[in-house]
């Protein structure tokens, strides 16, 4: 069997089977789409910096969401562009683990993001009157510390470990950005110690922090069906519909990617492919729209700002 030399091993990315003869016109919406989410989770941004009122615990933990979108999209942004774009599909090994490095990393701290909303959520709703005293700016600033140190410090032995791997001349990959999962497949030795380490690390992130935030909804039910006015019910609940939303937008295809990978032999490359981009790339450009939607404060902020951009065009051409 023949290893590539690590010094000249690269990798070959896929794109939509099959569809490659319209790669170029499937670029047009997906550069829509990362359009759409740097605007969005960057509007998102100023909107929470520019107005002192949004200077709210839940509207921090906001501005983490959007920060992690905004890591996602750019890091799954070159490898996409570049197969749609241009035709080119292989990709050197260093510039294949910093990826990786940084769409898992990414991913995880969306993940954490998610969770801490979730904590968010309960205090507010079960705890309204201690929200202030628990959720300090200097405990936001520290929650967003540990968020930072979890997602990178587990994800930097990944990279290490995989460039010391040999790899058959065989090098295609089977989605359009470098995954742990697999790199690691094409890998010409015992891949045992990657495996279980990979198995690990989304055991201790990604699915500890899901049981966590059913177990915040399970607490936050709990409460909520304790008042008595339905009213205040409904109230107490809505303030939980943009993160659910977020929740169900980044879990739901995760899931279903993994059961995929490990139970769904039958299925088509190409429904694997589509399940990644939706699992990578809808919730950065969705996440700001439901917030938007659902959260009064930024919808008139973002009103206020077209209205008066609007005003001020109008002025210029009065003159």
């Amino acid at each position: 069997m023949s290893y590539s030399n690590h010094s000249s091993t690269s990798f070959f990315l896929t794109g939509l089977p099959g569809l490659e003869t319209v790669y170029l016109w499937l670029s047009i919406p997906l550069c829509t789409m990362y359009i759409a989410s740097l605007a969005g989770n960057g509007l998102i941004l100023w909107v929470v910096k520019s107005e002192p009122s949004l200077h709210q615990p839940m509207y921090y933990f906001l501005s983490m969401l959007a920060v992690t979108d905004l890591g996602l999209s750019v890091s799954t942004l070159p490898t996409m562009l570049t197969i749609y774009m241009m035709g080119v599909s292989e990709v050197a090994l260093d510039m294949c683990l910093a990826q990786l490095f940084f769409i898992h990393t990414f991913s995880i701290m969306e993940s954490s993001v998610l969770l801490t909303m979730a904590f968010d959520r309960v205090v507010a709703i079960s705890s309204p009157l201690h929200y202030a005293t628990i959720l300090t700016n200097p405990r936001v600033a520290s929650l967003g510390m540990v968020i930072l140190v979890r997602s990178i410090g587990l994800h930097i032995p990944a990279p290490i470990m995989l460039k010391k791997l040999p790899y058959c001349q065989k090098r295609h990959l089977s989605h359009s950005y470098c995954l742990h999962p697999d790199v690691m497949k094409l890998a010409c030795t015992d891949t045992r110690i990657n495996s279980a380490y990979g198995l690990f690390v989304v055991l201790s992130t990604l699915g500890v922090d899901s049981v966590l935030i059913v177990l915040s909804y399970g607490l936050i039910l709990y409460t909520v069906l304790s008042i008595a006015s339905k009213t205040e019910r409904l109230k107490a609940l809505n303030t939980c519909v943009s993160h659910i939303c977020s929740v169900l937008l980044f879990y739901t295809p995760m899931i279903g990617l993994s059961m995929i990978h490990r139970f769904g032999k039958w299925a088509s490359p190409c429904s694997r492919v589509l399940l990644s981009y939706l699992h990578f790339l809808t919730p950065p450009v969705l996440n700001p729209v439901v917030y938007t939607i659902k959260t009064k404060q930024i919808r008139q902020r973002i009103w206020r700002i077209f209205r008066c951009g609007g005003r001020s065009i109008g002025h210029i051409q009065g003159h």
